[in-house]
């Protein structure tokens, strides 16, 4: 194949050879055309492809929700079109003219397939997919940028432009073209198994957690127990790698793993059992839509016992997850990588995948659970004089409910997480048995006992109930007012901080 010369930087050229050397020149170029425009006007830029995301998502919801309107209006069950499909071609064809729509003869083909549920599930586990592959990139650049800032450093700042915006997406390409390695004496199929085995499960768990009141992928009546199932699973991947690996750092990871959270999952398992036992049901849907009161009705101010009980299950859920002060299967400092030190490559950084995508998943059970679902701290009921237009469900979505507000606590959560691993120091596996042992196990035995009788004595819309509820209620609020007050105050006196952020340095530097 003949030499490509492509231009990298001016006034320099770059010989590359063969098809990988053609892939790497075509990137290159890329990378030239495109990296001007994102540093010219890189914020825009990414709210033009946030914007772009949520309209494309909810154009697609639209468009089933056309196609079921249709089935129900115009289907017999006489008259089944293709391949058993509950419409035929020209019904489309009527139901696209009835309701104004351009060239119906055109849509109607694309828009056939949608009828099929198997087609729905393809689209919905593409977009479950690209969902999940979306966070561990944005988590990890963003753990990053948190850390500098705590630091008092700036973090990625190069690969992309603006802020380091496309360093996880180097590392990932670099990942992948890495050596994929296997010690001499590792148990191979095992070895290799693990990595899936730990990232599969939390890929599952998303197929059961709702993002809204329609947006699920499977609407479970046991949601709760299957994503649960799904986290425990997770773990066996962990445990199975530092097995595996015939290492004794990687031993003695997965051991600290099996012991932390054969204590953890006791006190969280019975943390949920709170607002099940307020709610009277396992459909994390339900639990949800029962919290569209607003702020006042979520579960987390209901009462003390539940307010207790979601400070538990945050606690617990950072032992599940993995995260300091309890990342001691990790643990850097004491056992080199813990169980993932043998590992290298793509295997790698499916362990990464798996434990950003077990955060956001532990993350989004504490929205359903306790702190409002997809629901905004304003009442449901103050939307319904918008009407049903296209324009009034828009706001609907934005100001009051939808998958937006349910991501944004998420990302809340996630934060949180970020916050604590950069504060905290890692802590004993010791002192980790023994916070759960004696500290939060105990505590959740109270709670359940206390929600029991609370339940029991103290039936809703009483003036104790509604006493605690507004008490509680006004305290979570004065702490997020607290969030947003100590934020505004950190940034405007970002510049009397030490380090390199008492100087604005620009993007790329």
């Amino acid at each position: 194949m003949p030499q490509l010369s492509v231009p990298w930087r001016p006034g320099a050229k770059q010989e590359y050879r063969g098809l990988s050397g053609l892939i790497a020149g075509l990137a290159r170029m890329v990378y030239a055309i495109v990296a001007p425009f994102v540093k010219a006007a890189p914020g825009m830029i990414m709210l033009s492809a946030l914007f772009g995301t949520i309209v494309g998502v909810w154009a697609n919801y639209l468009l089933f929700e056309f196609v079921d309107g249709l089935i129900a209006g115009t289907a017999n069950g006489a008259d089944e079109g293709l391949f058993g499909a509950a419409l035929t071609m020209a019904e489309f064809q009527t139901g696209l003219s009835e309701a104004s729509w351009p060239a119906p003869d055109l849509i109607c083909y694309p828009l056939y397939v949608l009828q099929y549920g198997l087609v729905r599930d393809l689209v919905g586990l593409g977009g479950i997919l690209g969902f999940i592959s979306i966070i561990p990139l944005f988590s990890i650049w963003w753990e990053r940028k948190v850390a500098g800032r705590i630091q008092s450093r700036t973090g990625p700042m190069r690969v992309g432009g603006w802020h380091g915006w496309a360093q996880c997406i180097a590392d990932g390409l670099k990942l992948l073209t890495k050596e994929d390695l296997c010690p001499a004496g590792a148990d191979r199929p095992l070895f290799k198994l693990a990595p899936y085995l730990a990232f599969v499960p939390a890929i599952l768990a998303f197929f059961a957690l709702p993002f809204g009141t329609y947006w699920v992928f499977r609407e479970l009546d046991v949601a709760l127990v299957f994503v649960l199932a799904m986290l425990g699973v997770e773990v066996y991947g962990v445990i199975l790698a530092g097995w595996a690996s015939n290492n004794k750092w990687s031993v003695y990871g997965a051991m600290r793993e099996a012991c932390q959270m054969v204590s953890y999952e006791i006190p969280l398992g019975m943390s949920l059992l709170v607002p099940i036992m307020a709610l009277g049901t396992l459909s994390l849907g339900e639990i949800g839509d029962a919290q569209s009161g607003g702020w006042f009705s979520w579960i987390v101010f209901r009462n003390p016992f539940t307010f207790a009980a979601a400070i538990a299950y945050y606690v617990a859920s950072l032992a599940s997850c993995k995260r300091a002060p309890f990342d001691l299967p990790e643990s850097e400092s004491e056992l080199v990588a813990g169980f993932h030190t043998e590992y290298s490559g793509f295997r790698w950084s499916l362990f990464f995948f798996a434990e950003y995508a077990a955060m956001f998943v532990v993350s989004g059970l504490a929205v359903i659970l306790f702190f409002g679902a997809w629901y905004s701290p304003l009442p449901l009921a103050w939307s319904e004089s918008l009407g049903d237009s296209i324009f009034a469900r828009a706001i609907k979505g934005v100001v009051f409910a939808g998958p937006v507000w349910f991501i944004a606590k998420c990302t809340f959560f996630i934060y949180v997480q970020l916050w604590i691993r950069w504060t905290l120091p890692r802590i004993r596996i010791d002192q980790v048995l023994y916070s759960c042992i004696q500290v939060v196990l105990p505590l959740m035995m109270l709670v359940l006992l206390g929600q029991t009788l609370y339940e029991l004595f103290v039936p809703p819309g009483t003036i104790v109930f509604r006493v605690f509820n507004i008490l509680l209620a006004a305290i979570g609020a004065f702490f997020m007012l607290g969030f947003v007050v100590i934020a505004a105050y950190g940034f405007s006196q970002r510049r009397n901080l030490v380090g390199y952020l008492a100087v604005d340095l620009k993007p790329g530097s």
